[in-house]
């Protein structure tokens, strides 16, 4: 499902104190970013946030009221610091439940490997009115409710489910991109950079330093919905940088 006029966003909410404290390195951003660009959906903004319920509501109903989109991950598993499912209920005004398909998944999961416990049990519970979202790495799905979307943390996990989700969410015209870079200071060309990106309108240029080498280098990233005007765009700033006697590459400089 598309609107190609449309513009839409999502935000993500990261939640865990592992991810804080530095004992987890985060992998799920860039995952779900390139997964939303795909729908045709930008990730406008990331929290990372304490296992404290305040704070989780707190990001929840900034985020899901700034977007189209919330997305949480983290904080869904069995143990009692697990509030994610509780946070979300609160900040959407509805109580918590045991979704009955969630109770039944995770009864067949666990059938041989001891059966349900409580901890296990919580893996069920849900905001009431949610859906479920399939989870094939273990018996414990993702959930959904409205246009918020909770994950699991565990990296191969949360790629499952946004595989589960692929196609199910409306979106606009997915991002396109070209890349040119060289051996260029940004600061010699931010001039250049601002004037081609004013020319044109339906077009963002990134610009991303590296040092290599013992040499100050750029990558410039053009982006946009519309392939020509993307590569209207990408031609009018090769030749700018040719005018100004830059050497370049285009695909930009790995």
């Amino acid at each position: 499902m598309s609107s190609p006029d449309k513009i839409w966003t999502a935000g993500l909410v990261i939640i865990g104190d592992e991810i804080l404290s530095g004992r987890t390195h985060d992998k799920n951003i860039a995952q779900v970013a390139s997964w939303l660009q795909v729908q045709g959906i930008r990730l406008a903004e990331v929290r990372v946030v304490p296992d404290i319920q305040d704070r989780i509501i707190e990001a929840v109903n900034q985020l899901r009221a700034a977007n189209d989109y919330l997305f949480t991950t983290g904080g869904i598993g069995p143990t009692h610091d697990d509030i994610t499912v509780d946070a979300v209920a609160e900040a959407l005004g509805v109580p918590v439940v045991i979704h009955p398909e969630a109770r039944a998944l995770l009864e067949r999961y666990y059938a041989d490997k001891g059966g349900l416990n409580e901890g296990r049990l919580r893996m069920a519970r849900v905001p009431e009115g949610a859906d479920l979202i399939p989870n094939r790495m273990s018996g414990a799905p993702g959930i959904r409710r409205g246009n918020v979307i909770l994950m699991a943390g565990v990296p191969h996990i949360t790629a499952g489910m946004l595989d589960a989700l692929t196609g199910k969410l409306e979106g606009g015209a997915p991002l396109i991109s070209e890349t040119v870079g060289g051996f260029i200071p940004e600061s010699e060309v931010a001039r250049l950079l601002r004037e081609v990106e004013q020319a044109h309108e339906n077009c963002q240029i990134g610009s991303y330093p590296f040092f290599r080498d013992g040499k100050v280098g750029s990558n410039f990233v053009i982006r946009s919905t519309d392939r020509d005007a993307l590569q209207r765009c990408f031609d009018n700033l090769c030749e700018g940088l040719a005018e100004e006697g830059w050497d370049f590459t285009r695909g930009g400089m790995l």
